[in-house]
């Protein structure tokens, strides 16, 4: 049989007025953890050429197919590889990421039967800079600035004024460069370029490497920023196809894979997102207490074991100061109502002293003392006689005609007892 409802057993109108916070709370963090991630998964990332985010690179790939220029996206080095043919632009975005079998594949993808443009964003590995740009060195990177091409490199000197910084290089002598490549600096820094061409002297015509020392350009945030679209259009825009290689988890070198870097950033950002939401929930939720609850005491403690253990404590304490006061407030409490003192004017000390005095006929500095001190025990034998005297004092104010009858029959009997005899009979008596 199940156990009688109460007035706090808890019903579901009281359960559903509990919990409508949280839940409602949790719908709306899964709900909008879906739509981030129904909108943006697949169509985010950096440099992205489908991303309409900021740091997507929609913008440019809508502008070059206006002009006729066709983005294959691809993501892998071999798939890279096969979709770099004849007149066509290599875009790859993260070149640093290539290991030497994936530069290499690359490198070859390029030649006499398959002429075109390959452009590197800002490479600092060796490995790629042998193979793409031989004798190139990379030197500090510099801030992004606006700054002028000072070159007579057509695509940049056209363009004009551009976002440029980044990744700077050492490009050394071409008569010192292994194959005699041709090079060619643009938006110098410090006196080393942030845009630099490089062209074999044996390729074909329209055959270059072009490493550019920051992706700043291509954003869709910084496209309509100075010369940035002109630059890009010109960069990328060169032949008819563009090939965009956007390196995947798989591309990742071996040992540096993780569980975040295969993550799209889009998971990223929404898992930030509901971490701050639950810190924010569990800060809401953690200052509110709830209804007060009564509770039945697990055991029931006699006045006397009360009592006695506070006295303990007491004693161990040498405390009879305390001890004392607690007594003398005690008998004060009590003898108040006694002789007619409101809990108001038995606050007072003179009060009660004279009402004490009136109704025992002691004197009343003797009360005064006896009441309130100011005397404190010196020891445990005084502190007994005080609460004795505390005591009888209580006695003698609830029944103060018996104590003086019982202080009249003391007295009676400690008195010293005398005989009376019976007076003599004077009579004469008569022989």
């Amino acid at each position: 049989m199940s156990a009688p409802a109460t007035s706090v057993s808890p019903d579901a109108r009281r359960l559903w007025l509990v919990a409508r916070g949280p839940l409602l709370a949790a719908v709306v963090i899964l709900l909008t953890a879906a739509l981030i991630a129904l909108f943006t998964t697949g169509e985010d990332g950096y440099l992205n050429p489908r991303s309409a985010t900021p740091q997507g690179a929609r913008a440019v790939v809508e502008l070059l197919a206006e002009r006729g220029v066709e983005t294959v996206e691809v993501s892998g080095p071999e798939e890279a590889a096969g979709a770099a043919g004849p007149d066509t632009t290599l875009l790859v975005v993260v070149p640093d990421l290539l290991d030497a079998d994936a530069a290499r594949l690359l490198h070859n993808a390029r030649g006499p039967e398959a002429p075109g443009r390959t452009v590197l964003l800002a490479p600092t590995s060796p490995v790629v800079l042998d193979l793409f740009a031989p004798g190139v060195t990379p030197a500090e990177p510099v801030p992004v600035e606006t700054g002028a091409p000072e070159c007579r490199t057509e695509g940049p000197r056209r363009a004009g004024p551009a976002d440029l910084g980044g990744m700077r290089w050492d490009p050394g002598a071409d008569a010192e460069r292994p194959g005699g490549a041709r090079t060619e600096v643009c938006h110098l820094r410090e006196g080393l370029p942030t845009y630099l061409t490089l062209t074999p002297p044996d390729a074909p015509a329209g055959t270059d490497t072009v490493l550019l020392g920051t992706p700043h350009p291509l954003l869709n945030e910084n496209l309509a920023d100075e010369g940035n679209a002109a630059l890009a259009l010109n960069l990328l825009g060169a032949h008819p196809e563009l090939v965009w290689y956007l390196p995947g988890p798989e591309d990742l070198p071996e040992g540096d894979e993780s569980f975040f870097a295969l993550l799209d950033p889009a998971w990223r950002w929404a898992a930030l997102q509901l971490g701050i939401a639950a810190v924010l929930a569990a800060l809401w939720r953690g200052r509110r207490l709830g209804p007060v609850v009564v509770e039945r005491l697990p055991a029931v403690v006699r006045a006397a074991e009360t009592t006695e253990g506070r006295a303990r404590l007491y004693h161990r304490a040498g405390a009879r100061d305390r001890a004392a006061e607690a007594l003398r407030g005690a008998t004060r409490r009590r003898l108040a109502p006694r002789v007619g003192l409101s809990r108001t004017d038995a606050r007072e000390p003179a009060a009660l002293t004279s009402a004490v005095a009136a109704r025992t006929g002691e004197p009343a500095a003797a009360l005064h003392a006896l009441l309130h001190g100011p005397g404190v025990p010196s020891d445990d034998r005084e502190l007994v006689r005080l609460a004795d005297d505390l005591d009888a004092l209580e006695r003698r104010v609830a029944d103060p005609v018996g104590d003086a009858r019982a202080g009249a029959a003391d007295r009676d009997d400690t008195a010293p007892a005398h005989r009376t005899d019976p007076p003599p009979n004077t009579k004469d008596e008569t022989p």
